[in-house]
């Protein structure tokens, strides 16, 4: 829609753009709170994973009732399946010399035998060399580290029911490395991940925002009051069913605003009727007071005089005169305000037919002869001999005698008077025209000319009895026939015209 109005208009944000921060943000979030749970918590989780796998080794091992070096093999498969260093020995005491004697039973995954000597003895006194996590009368679980502190350890001194002493360790050192390449590990492949995420959030958030662009669109121009707009996407998800929706609410709106637009229409026309009513009834009370003043002031002078028994016969027959004229007039006049009030309400059917408008010319100009030669006035005839026309003959009659008596008063001449009547055929219309010599129209006066009470020489109107509504009566005519008529100054005269339509011979 053009000329659309950018002014005031809040600043948008991208939906796709925001919903690709919103994802990289969570994914950025969720990869850093891995590495910090790793950071924190994997080594405690690993070190109560391996306390519970020494515990359930010493558990096993201590329900066996003698373990000799034929048990080798199992032990072995315990140390390689849970990464243990295993050492077990049977313990006697010397009793000439008061002291422990330790025979190995089976030593795997182990230092070597002096320095499990010195472990031995720990077990015995029940020592501990690292942080006990857990000991009872039987074992003693601990963390610990070698003599330079390179390697941390979980070990488990314990004596078992058949009177064995077994040295359990497992390394906890790896966890740590194995959790700094984890998190590298993360770290990196997060990274990548987030990237390639990214680009393909970013594609399908605008496939998915596209049609939501666009109904804002389709909203936006409708709140421009443009509801040609429809959305036309073929997706069958939720935003089409919201597009489907705002189509039938545009319609809808569409449809409420032009009955609103059609109801403010007729009640504006309705007023304007109105206001032109009260105007016109105005319009008539003044014209018609102002045109019956000088006719009743006549009427009432001459009855006055009447009245007072004026002597001479010749003065009375005078006065009676000027009240018979002056009533005559009156009541022409009043006849003339009924047609026209008839005609321009509608009140009058036209009576539509078929006639020649000739021969009406050729009659109507024939009764007008007494006026013509009284006012020595030369009357001219010409154009068609025989115009069918389809119209109502009455009020065509009206017309032409308003147009022939209005030349009659006003025609002119130096030498000679004339009136040229003139009946011209247009292809599917007729043409009359009432040519008179004389004083042309005040070019400000002719579109007033078919005014109601409308005179440009009222002195010269009133002289001849005009009352300012024939023409009137020709506008109404012709409005009612839907045909064209007017004026215009011609050379040496004034010339009123109007047209009608053609008929067949067969309408007849």
């Amino acid at each position: 829609m053009s000329g659309k109005s950018t002014k005031g208009k809040r600043k948008i944000h991208s939906l796709n753009r925001e919903i690709t921060v919103i994802f990289v943000a969570i994914m950025a979030l969720t990869i850093g709170a891995c590495i910090l749970v790793n950071t924190l918590f994997l080594e405690k989780v690993y070190v109560k994973d391996k306390k519970n796998t020494l515990m359930s080794v010493y558990m096993k091992l201590n329900g066996i009732d003698t373990l000799s070096d034929t048990d080798t093999d199992e032990l072995t498969a315990l140390s390689g399946t849970h990464n243990l260093g295993i050492a077990l020995y049977n313990v006697m005491v010397n009793p000439f010399t008061n002291t422990y004697i330790y025979d190995p039973v089976a030593i795997i995954s182990y230092e070597p035998d002096v320095i499990m000597q010195n472990e031995l003895r720990r077990i015995v006194s029940h020592e501990a060399k690292g942080e006990i996590l857990a000991r009872n009368e039987s074992f003693v679980l601990f963390q610990t580290g070698n003599g330079g502190g390179r390697t941390e350890y979980l070990e488990m001194y314990a004596s078992l029911n058949n009177g064995q002493v077994m040295l359990l360790r497992t390394p906890i050192e790896s966890i740590r490395l194995s959790s700094e390449i984890a998190n590298r590990f993360l770290l990196y492949v997060g990274l990548g991940g987030i990237l390639i995420s990214a680009v393909a959030i970013y594609i399908f958030t605008k496939k998915i925002s596209k049609p939501i662009l666009s109904l804002a669109e389709i909203s936006e121009r409708m709140s421009e009051m443009d509801f040609e707009a429809r959305y036309e996407g073929k997706e069958k998800t939720e935003i089409a069913v919201l597009g489907e929706s705002i189509n039938k609410m545009s319609d809808n709106l569409e449809k409420a605003f032009n009955d609103l637009k059609n109801a403010n229409a007729e009640l504006q026309k309705d007023n304007e009727l109105k206001t032109k009513i009260d105007n016109m009834r105005k319009e008539f009370i003044s014209n018609v007071s102002h045109e019956l003043k000088t006719p009743i002031a006549l009427i009432q002078g001459c009855a006055e005089g009447l009245k007072e028994g004026i002597s001479e016969e010749s003065e009375r027959d005078y006065y009676c005169d000027v009240i018979m004229d002056e009533s005559a007039k009156m009541n022409s006049m009043v006849k003339k305000l009924l047609d026209l009030n008839q005609l321009e309400w509608g009140d009058d059917v036209l009576n539509t037919e078929v006639f020649d408008i000739c021969e009406l010319v050729r009659n109507q100009t024939a009764s007008f002869d007494i006026i013509t030669k009284q006012n020595n006035i030369t009357v001219n005839v010409s154009g068609e001999e025989k115009c069918l026309v389809r119209a109502d003959e009455f009020k065509i009659e009206e017309v032409f005698k308003n147009y022939f008596s209005n030349a009659c008063n006003h025609v002119k001449g130096d030498g000679s008077k004339r009136i040229d009547v003139t009946v011209e055929k247009e292809e599917n219309e007729v043409k009359v025209s009432v040519y008179n010599t004389g004083d042309p129209v005040p070019d400000e006066s002719l579109p007033h000319l078919f005014e109601k009470f409308y005179k440009v020489d009222k002195a010269r109107t009133r002289e001849y009895g005009g009352s300012g509504v024939g023409l009137s009566i020709v506008k109404a005519i012709m409005d009612a026939h839907h045909k064209d008529y007017g004026v215009y100054n011609a050379e040496g005269g004034v010339c009123f015209w109007f047209k009608l339509d053609c008929a067949d011979t067969e309408e007849i």
